[in-house]
């Protein structure tokens, strides 16, 4: 725990933004009290994580420890299909729904509660694994989206990979108990696995996911006079990304689209690289991105675990650039006015495109915009671009700390910690509420939106274009 708290308190840029330096050391010192007998890495992980947490940092969060499988272990559970990962799921309060069932699997119907798992309640476990989530500051909406997303692998964490599972589930108020098994894979399943490893040029362009069969990035018109546009970006991964935003802006051009329509809802971020691109399609003169980003020290960019997860090839050829890593860190970091900063591509200025779009942008968030989406977000929002349509962003307004990490390992536990180095800030005028980025218009979903699959917030956009068109 030491270990931990002095690491964080090395090389975290802003420790005390959302927690004060003696709630924080309350905190570390009351848990060491509750340490009364020897603990394995997972229990230290349930214990020390929701100390972390309370720090109100999104990114900054101890890896859950997981079993190592042997070779032969993971070739077994490679030729089994999934047993949980194969639901959609919906968090609500205590409530935990399945929204879908990609396999049909014993029949269970879209809407249907899970009560218990194992004959735990599963607001049992939603207590427990709630306290292991932070978003940045006080925001309201990131919690049940990223928990819906995680909670069978804190889940899996804590019980293993197990073969079954009893759940007992609720449907228009009968209650019904179904053993889940991990099925193994036929034929069919391993050519369709092969099949999504396949890369084609498409793939690539539009970021291929293999595991959810789906796309990072799509672009399409929703009108038949191609008069709006529709970008959906689930994560802003960089890969291939200039040139799908180079080929997508270009048609939309082409098409003389008034209204741009971009989707970032369930997005929790990623390149700064690839929304400063964005971005350069939506302004109308010169920008810069985000604010210079402060560090806690010249040295700190030298901490950032240059040879890590390195095979021997690896290692070796990183070895040879390695002098050329150190000056480019040691050029990128400069101290000015007793404050410590690093260079990054997004904070200087960068000029529009020439096929930057000129028109109406709507943006979709919600809770699940974490991170880069809440950076462009906000930027948008700041600079008047665009009008924002959805929930308050799970990433905060006034910026978050990312843009690289030091992944620090826990002396006895060996659980990783791995930790953000750069305060990171969209260049705006911070509105200093400590929440995330709230939407000019709030739309909000249901579950049964969800279900009858009507999307509201493109439903109220698609309105509002229509209305604005007719006069009205």
């Amino acid at each position: 725990m030491d270990y931990a708290h002095e690491k964080i308190k090395e090389m975290h840029p802003k420790l005390y933004w959302y927690i004060s330096k003696s709630q924080l050391d309350h905190k570390f010192d009351s848990l060491k009290q509750t340490i009364t007998q020897p603990l394995t890495p997972l229990e230290f992980y349930f214990k020390l994580q929701p100390v972390i947490a309370s720090i109100k940092e999104g990114h900054l969060s101890l890896r859950i420890p997981i079993k190592k499988f042997t070779k032969k272990e993971i070739k077994t559970l490679d030729n089994k299909k999934g047993m949980f990962s194969r639901f959609e799921y919906y968090v609500t309060g205590e409530h935990l729904y399945i929204i879908e069932n990609k396999d049909s699997i014993e029949h269970i119907k879209p809407g249907t509660e899970i009560l218990k798992i194992n004959d735990i309640p599963v607001p049992l476990y939603l207590k427990k694994y709630k306290n292991l989530i932070s978003s940045d500051g006080y925001n309201t909406t990131f919690q049940p989206y990223f928990l819906k997303d995680i909670f069978f692998n804190f889940y899996s964490a804590e019980f293993g990979f197990r073969d079954s599972a009893k759940v007992e589930t609720l449907y228009h108020n009968q209650i019904k108990t179904y053993t889940l098994k991990r099925a193994e894979k036929d034929k069919t399943d391993f050519e369709k696995d092969k099949e999504q490893k396949k890369k084609t040029l498409e793939k690539k362009v539009n970021d291929y996911v293999a595991f959810s069969n789906s796309y990072n990035r799509s672009f399409k018109f929703l009108s038949p006079d191609s008069s709006i546009a529709y970008i959906k970006v689930k994560s802003f991964s960089r890969s291939y990304s200039e040139k799908f935003y180079k080929e997508t802006f270009a048609k939309i051009k082409n098409a003389k689209a008034k209204y741009l329509i971009i989707d970032i809802r369930n997005n929790y971020g990623g390149s700064l690289d690839e929304i400063n691109n964005l971005y350069s399609y939506l302004a109308p003169a010169p920008f810069t991105l985000i604010k210079r980003s402060q560090v806690t020290s010249k040295n700190s960019p030298l901490k950032t675990n240059y040879f890590r997860k390195s095979n021997a090839l690896e290692y070796t050829f990183k070895s040879l650039l390695y002098p050329a890593y150190i000056v480019s860190q040691t050029i990128n970091t400069y101290k000015k006015d007793s404050v410590v900063y690093y260079k990054m591509k997004a904070d200087r200025e960068t000029k529009p495109q020439e096929d930057a779009f000129h028109g109406k942008v709507f943006v979709l968030i919600n809770g699940g915009s974490f991170s880069a989406s809440s950076i462009i977000s906000a930027k948008l929002k700041n600079d008047k671009l665009a009008t924002l349509v959805g929930e308050e962003t799970g990433g905060a307004n006034d910026g978050t700390i990312a843009g690289f990490y030091s992944y620090q390992k826990l002396p006895h536990s060996k659980i990783s910690l791995p930790i953000g180095l750069a305060l990171v800030q969209p260049n705006i005028n911070f509105t200093n509420t400590e929440r995330g980025v709230l939407p000019d218009f709030t739309v909000t979903e249901s579950i049964q939106d969800i279900l009858d699959k009507k999307d509201r917030q493109i439903e109220w956009v698609m309105k509002k274009i229509s209305n604005e068109k007719n006069g009205k």
